[in-house]
């Protein structure tokens, strides 16, 4: 296989950059192509000697290996450590020794005394020492050194605010950096700082240096996880057993060479078939063995539509669309068309006009699959305004207030992976928020503020917003002075689409655009038929919620339904949608049932009619002046039969 560029990035620069720093993923294991032709797979310290060899595989180089809590070392077992240490010792004392003779205005213990007893200081002067070819001739046997500081992230809290000490660290570093160039790109002495992020050391060491280079070691690419498999899972190497091959390779997008070593030793461990070795992914990942969204399919034999329809009424191409992504996601076909096997199991962005059913909808999957509306996760986007909000979301740095505590997002899908996720009204987010959903929508995955990977890819992801219904109003100053509507109800649908989806394209970047696809649904105004079934349906409820908590039977004449209903086509309430019905309910039947049981003494065991009297709603015991009480359906429904909606005075008023 190719070596990985940053294995051919590192090649170019020995010898010519004094100072290298690699970051990213540095604990990992990589791919190494043997001098007979075998893939190797070797840690960074086995890998670097075999990188900083001449082209014929010669050690030009001897090592010394150190790292802030062990010091100096010898992980290679070359036994270079003890004889170069011994010999910068000796050199560091003479170079102590001369450095007093040349300040005797002060006193040398003064001047010792801070970093007399700090190793890190010790130690790093033995690399500036080893670095700058003060060795004696014996003991370089003319080969270049290369030091080798582990754990460079740890020598110091903060690298732009260091104590005397910490700078005393990376001053002799520098400084032996230094004084080993050549101009010629023969081999040179070489620092090489191992750290999680270039910015774990002091800016003037890497970014404002000439004589460094950053080089970041990425994840596994493809090709590097199938040549890993090849060797770790031979029982992979049936052709017949392709497609389970593939679909390991592909599952694994993001997990490091030695989490597949590990996913290795779980497939050792006997249980699972060859056939399905991929499913041990779920297993490592999320600590559990069965896919609950294969467990779901069930849920989805018995038409989901139909489920769907019962909470969200007029709304056929949302439906249309979720019920697709839901058999997709079951039948974990998810992002098939994609090198990465990793993202979620579906992606759905929810556009119209306020209270059409968008966050509605979303419950009412999240009762589909799991039996219980509460179970999905909601946050509201409009909490996260601030241009540092998405910490909150993700998790601050390291340093900052609240780096304990994680991000709201990152823990609570990682403390339950298979999870419906609404972000409500996702336009009032802070634009650099969108910006972070990149990588959940194209990798499915997510490294919060801890460095701990969070896995999306069992996610069902709803984003909802109003972009494209209404916009502001300026004044001559550019004050906001109120809002004016976009698209208007009884606008053909086709027309409203077009609208919001040019609005969307303004307002968002093309890139989430693109991550999303297909997946917008523009969600249309209420209709006049679902505006009645809405309502009917609110009422019922109402109706029914009296029955269960009071024991008090209510019934509506179809008078006052009509009624009601040509209020809900009214401007004012049809632009709020199914949440303008609810308010028209709440304020024309909700609130004055509620003073008429109160003030009329109606007890448990009583009955209720609703009637239309003089434009508005009005109630009184059922059988009043000669009317039928409720019986029968008609007392299960709430719904009074045509002779019972006669008007008249109630009891008690």
């Amino acid at each position: 296989m190719t070596s990985p560029t940053w294995q051919r990035e590192l090649d170019n620069f020995i010898g010519i950059k004094p100072v290298l720093v690699i970051e990213g993923n540095v604990t990992d294991l990589y791919p190494w192509e043997g001098p007979a032709g075998a893939t190797q797979f070797l840690s960074l310290n086995q890998i670097l000697p075999e990188l900083f060899a001449d082209a014929e595989g010669a050690r030009s180089y001897r090592f010394l290996f150190a790292d802030p809590l062990r010091g100096i070392g010898d992980p290679l077992g070359a036994g270079d450590a003890r004889e170069l240490a011994e010999a910068a010792q000796a050199q560091a004392d003479r170079l102590t020794a001369e450095a007093e003779a040349l300040n005797p205005a002060r006193d040398p213990a003064a001047r010792q005394a801070p970093f007399a007893t700090n190793r890190l200081v010790h130690d790093a002067l033995l690399m500036r020492v080893a670095l700058s070819r003060r060795l004696d001739a014996g003991v370089a046997e003319g080969r270049s050194i290369a030091c080798v500081l582990d754990l460079a992230s740890r020598l110091s809290s903060s690298p732009e605010d260091l104590t005397p000490e910490e700078n005393a660290v990376f001053m002799n570093l520098y400084l032996g950096a230094a004084d080993a160039i050549r101009g010629d790109g023969a081999h040179v002495n070489t620092l090489v700082l191992v750290v999680n992020r270039a910015g774990d050391v002091p800016s003037w060491l890497t970014r404002a240096n000439p004589d460094a280079r950053v080089i970041a070691i990425p994840n596994p690419d493809r090709p590097a996880r199938e040549a890993f498999i090849e060797r770790a899972f031979p029982d992979l190497a049936d052709p017949a057993l392709a497609k389970a091959r593939e679909k390991l390779i592909d599952t694994t997008d993001g997990m490091k060479l030695v989490e597949l070593d590990e996913l290795r030793r779980l497939h050792a461990r006997g249980g699972t078939t060859p056939e399905r070795v991929a499913e041990l992914v779920d297993l490592y990942k999320y600590g559990i063995r069965e896919n609950q969204w294969a467990a779901m399919a069930d849920k989805l034999r018995d038409d989901p539509a139909a489920a769907l329809r019962r909470r969200v009424k007029g709304q056929e191409p949302a439906i249309a669309k979720i019920v697709s992504v839901l058999k997709r996601s079951v039948l974990g076909f998810s992002g098939m068309q994609h090198s990465s096997g990793t993202k979620p199991k579906g992606v759905l962005f929810l556009a119209g006009p306020t209270g059409t059913g968008k966050t509605e909808i979303v419950k009412a999957v999240t009762e589909l699959l799991f039996g219980d509306e509460r179970s999905y996760l909601r946050f509201d986007m409009s909490e996260y305004a601030a241009e540092n909000a998405d910490q909150k979301l993700f998790g601050a740095p390291p340093g900052y207030v609240g780096y304990e505590a994680g991000g709201q997002l990152t823990n609570a899908v990682r403390a339950n992976p298979f999870s419906v996720l609404l972000f409500d009204e996702v336009e009032k987010a802070h634009p650099s928020i969108m910006d972070k959903f990149l990588q959940i929508l194209e990798d499915g995955r997510m490294t919060d503020g801890q460095g701990q990977t969070v896995y999306f890819s069992e996610t069902l992801i709803f984003f909802t917003s109003n972009v494209g219904i209404s916009e502001e109003v300026l004044d001559q100053h550019g004050r906001v002075v109120g809002r004016r509507s976009i698209v208007q109800p009884g606008e053909p649908y086709d027309v409203m689409q077009k609208k919001v989806r040019a609005a969307m394209a303004t307002h968002f970047k093309p890139e989430v655009l693109n991550r999303i696809g297909d997946n917008i649904v523009v969600f249309d105004y209420i209709s006049p038929e679902a505006s009645r079934l809405i309502l009917e349906a609110q009422l019922a409820k109402i109706n029914g919620n009296v029955r269960a908590r009071c024991g008090i039977a209510v019934g509506t004449a179809d008078a006052l339904v009509e009624h009601l209903l040509e209020r809900a086509q009214e401007p004012g309430v049809r632009e709020n949608g199914g949440r303008g019905i609810g308010n028209l309910v709440e304020a024309a039947y909700l609130n004055p049932l509620a003073s008429f049981i109160f003030d009329a003494g109606v007890e448990a065991g009583d009955a209720v009619e609703a009637y239309l009297a003089d434009g508005a709603a009005a109630f009184r015991h059922a059988g009043d002046d000669g009317l039928a009480p409720l019986v029968g359906s008609a007392a299960e429904t709430g719904r009074l039969a045509p002779e019972s909606t006669a008007g008249g005075s109630a009891r008690g008023r």
